[in-house]
């Protein structure tokens, strides 16, 4: 594993773009045996078949303990092929995934992080439709993430500071519009699915911050999100894995407000 030093501050645009990602902490567990992402597939011309939206599915009352995220292999960031193109299965999948990100309207559960220095880390998480997103980790780690439909803030309680980015500079903006195409509205790169995932990646390119990538996981069988890997244009990967999901649940609007007041902005 690649050894890192890793500041909060110094790794804030991670963060937002991970929805919680480059934050340590000095509780870390071990992180577990990492499992190969699945392989990409062959992929020819074809029409795209866009499937009815499902309805989104909850756990339920039944409370699930922690999964173990499957850290996708690092060699899979290859150089995009600009002439790729989908089978009819791949631009499938692709809009099954479409249809579920779309059709919920308001999501809340757990999640546990996988950082690129190997910490691990948990937490709650809250979205509500359009753009508004609160990531709250557990004690000790101070930090919390939130957006209110504009902006996203990267939240210290701890020094009492925040970094604040436009959320259309994120790729919170996939997971939080109302509707989403992903094959026409993002650049995907890569389309796979095995008896266990469904998984899409998508490829951002920005001139003054570089290339990164954001792959989407959701369960082959029930159609709901399982995990998202944000890989940095230096090529380190933030994986975070969701749990005891509910879409049903009404969520707290206050949870969005960012408090520009009592949060001072760090210099540089």
């Amino acid at each position: 594993m690649k050894k890192l030093s890793i500041t909060p501050r110094a790794l804030a645009l991670l963060v937002a773009a991970s929805f919680a990602a480059g934050v340590t902490s000095s509780s870390a567990q071990t992180v577990p045996v990492p499992k190969p992402a699945p392989k990409a597939r062959e992929r020819d011309n074809a029409q795209n078949q866009m499937p009815p939206a499902e309805k989104p599915i909850t756990t339920g009352a039944t409370q699930q303990p922690p999964p173990t995220p499957v850290i996708p292999d690092p060699r899979r960031n290859v150089p995009a092929n600009i002439f790729a193109t989908f089978d009819a299965n791949q631009k499938a999948q692709a809009a099954k995934v479409s249809n579920y990100l779309s059709s919920l309207q308001q999501l809340s559960g757990n999640f546990v992080q996988v950082g690129p220095d190997g910490s691990k880390t948990k937490g709650d998480f809250y979205i509500s439709k359009p753009g508004k997103v609160r990531f709250e980790y557990d004690a000790p780690t101070p930090i919390a993430i939130i957006a209110d439909g504009s902006s996203l803030a990267v939240r210290d309680r701890k020094l009492a500071t925040q970094d604040i980015y436009p959320l259309s500079q994120t790729p919170l903006r996939f997971l939080l519009s109302d509707r989403i195409d992903l094959l026409k509205d993002t650049n995907v790169v890569s389309v796979t699915a095995d008896d266990v995932f469904i998984s899409v990646t998508i490829e951002e390119k920005q001139a003054l911050i570089g290339t990164s990538r954001l792959m989407l996981m959701v369960g082959a069988k029930d159609g709901q999100l399982k995990q998202w890997t944000v890989t940095d244009p230096q090529g380190y990967d933030t994986t975070v894995a969701v749990y005891n999901l509910d879409a049903n649940k009404k969520v707290d609007p206050g949870l969005f407000k960012i408090d520009f007041t009592n949060y001072s902005t760090p210099p540089g």
